[in-house]
C-alpha cells in the first residue's frame, strides 16, 4: 500500500512537469523561472531513486521517480535555452540603444 501511495504522490508531482516544460518554451524567457528550486527538485528525486536502489524496491515507482527527473531536467534545459534567449534580445537592444544615442549625438 506504501508503495502504491508513494506512486499516486509521484504521478501528482509528475504531471504538472510536462505543462510546465511547455509553458516555458512557449514563454522563451527565463524571466519567472527559478533554477535553484529546479535543481533542489532534480537532487529531491535523485535521493528517491538512490533510496529505492539502496532498498532493493525497485518497482514501477521507480520508473516513475525516473520519469520525473527526466521532465524536471527537460525544464532545466529550457531555462539554459530560454536564458540564452533573453541574453541576445537584451544584447540587441542594448545595442539598438547605442545606435540611437550615436545618432542623436551626430545630429547635434
Amino acid at each position: 500500500m506504501t508503495e502504491f501511495l508513494e506512486m499516486i504522490m509521484l504521478i501528482c508531482f509528475g504531471i504538472s512537469w510536462p505543462f510546465s516544460v511547455v509553458r516555458n518554451i512557449k514563454a522563451k524567457t527565463a524571466k519567472g523561472m527559478s533554477i535553484e528550486f529546479t535543481l533542489l527538485i532534480i537532487v529531491g528525486y535523485i535521493a528517491g531513486i538512490g533510496a529505492k536502489i539502496y532498498s532493493g524496491n525497485v518497482g514501477f515507482v521507480l520508473f516513475v521517480y525516473i520519469l520525473n527527473l527526466v521532465m524536471v531536467s527537460a525544464n532545466l534545459v529550457v531555462f539554459f535555452i530560454n536564458r540564452r534567449l533573453d541574453k541576445k534580445r537584451e544584447f540587441a537592444q542594448n545595442t539598438a540603444v547605442n545606435s540611437n544615442k550615436k545618432l542623436v549625438n551626430i545630429h547635434h
